[in-house]
């Protein structure tokens, strides 16, 4: 099958070269020169220095995917597509976009007669090998017309990939995929934090990590990641404790607050998060003084 793909970085190179190496025909644009040198020198991608070029250059009715990031520049990316595309055409954003801005395209793509998927797509730097896990929004008949390329980047033909709602569903299930994910790794984080702070068992981090991964309930491949960094870094020296957030953490808390579900491990998470990033807290100063001032216990000066 062709398939355009619009986004040569790290995520849209990986999985154009599974697509490719699956044997679809896959041609790929970035604005930038390097990016289209480097999927070309990496994975022997054809690649297109425009739109225009890259549209002309597929059989209709076409398939682009875009892997571009989320907010402004999929929208400008959409209304430089606009004039080129023609009805039956299907578009599909593969990446960390807002549902209701899914939703919002959905309905502005409609009305020229192209397609618009939303792929909610997990996988990482590990795609390209593993394969991704893709939540697919849209029409039903859209995304059966580009079952061939969704069974080839999926782990399997038959499992880590599915349609799982109308438009904006398959960003709404990444983003609360993406929840969870903050929870898990607060949790690990924590556990690894209390059992190096117990200096007087001297436990041995990567061990316990190793361990874990065979037969415990808390195995998951998020803990296969933390067991190597462990390993290559047991007291994880020379990394600085910010932590970023990508923005799906606060669209899952903001989702549960409208839809009045408790949501509290993911929300924490989040908190942890931002607090990660506070070199001089001056809610923790205003605690200490406020504590002062009501029991007398001073404070630490600094």
């Amino acid at each position: 099958m062709d398939i355009g793909m619009v986004g040569l970085g790290r995520m849209g190179a990986n999985m154009a070269a599974r697509l490719k190496r699956g044997g679809h025909r896959v041609a790929g644009f970035d604005p930038g020169a390097a990016a289209r040198e480097a999927a070309q020198q990496a994975h022997g991608l054809e690649t297109f220095d425009s739109l225009a070029a890259l549209v002309a250059a597929l059989p209709a009715p076409r398939a682009l995917w875009l892997m571009v990031p989320a907010g402004a520049a999929v929208d400008a990316t959409l209304d430089a597509l606009g004039p080129l595309l023609r009805a039956g055409d299907i578009v599909v954003d593969g990446g960390n976009s807002n549902y209701k801005d899914s939703q919002r395209r959905a309905a502005q793509c409609r009305g020229s007669g192209v397609h618009f998927l939303d792929c909610g797509t997990s996988g990482g730097v590990w795609g390209l090998a593993e394969g991704y896990s893709l939540m697919v929004g849209g029409e039903e008949a859209a995304c059966e017309r580009l079952r061939p390329l969704l069974e080839t980047l999926a782990p399997a033909p038959d499992r880590g990939w599915g349609r799982v709602g109308p438009s904006g569903a398959g960003h709404f299930a990444k983003m609360v995929h993406n929840g969870i994910e903050y929870g898990m790794m607060q949790a690990y984080a924590e556990g690894f934090a209390i059992m190096q702070r117990k200096e007087s068992l001297a436990l041995d981090l990567p061990q316990v990590a190793e361990i874990w991964r065979h037969g415990s309930v808390v195995r998951s491949w998020l803990l296969d990641l933390a067991a190597d960094a462990l390993n290559d870094n047991p007291a994880l020296e020379g990394i600085a404790p910010y932590v970023a957030d990508s923005g799906e953490g606060r669209w899952t808390v903001a989702e549960a607050i409208e839809l009045e579900v408790s949501a509290p491990v993911i929300t924490l998470s989040l908190m942890e998060r931002l607090r990660s990033r506070e070199k001089d807290s001056f809610a923790d100063k205003m605690l200490a003084a406020l504590r002062d001032r009501f029991g007398g216990h001073g404070v630490k000066r600094g």
